[in-house]
């Protein structure tokens, strides 16, 4: 299976909705990425560092260093109640989205 490119703005997004049940390091962050979507979608280490900075610049989510499982010092990010928020709001930008183009490339090709 070919691993796709991501629309811009989507790498914020996922990253977000990874964090919606707890904090998380970056490695763990693509690793939930590219579980979730059974590979088809893969965030490269610069896009997601820059967005994480980016996020965390907005408010949506906050750092902390700790201990990974593998027992190394790593940095893990957490979601804020704006982020939370955030969140819920991009969500329901995609859905309608996403509805709008199904209608379009749902029909048949022929």
């Amino acid at each position: 299976m070919s691993t796709l490119s991501l629309m811009q703005g989507t790498v914020g997004l996922l990253i977000l909705r990874s964090l919606q049940k707890g904090p998380a390091h970056g490695y763990a962050i693509t690793r939930w990425v590219h579980e979730r979507t059974d590979g088809v979608l893969a965030v490269e280490d610069a896009a997601l560092y820059q967005a994480l900075h980016r996020l965390e610049a907005k408010g949506w989510v906050e750092a902390e260093w700790g201990v990974s499982e593998n027992n190394r010092r790593a940095k893990y990010y957490g979601l804020t109640p704006e982020g939370r928020r955030q969140l819920r709001s991009e969500i329901s930008s995609w859905r309608k989205y996403a509805e709008a183009m199904l209608k379009v490339v749902g029909e048949t090709i022929t």
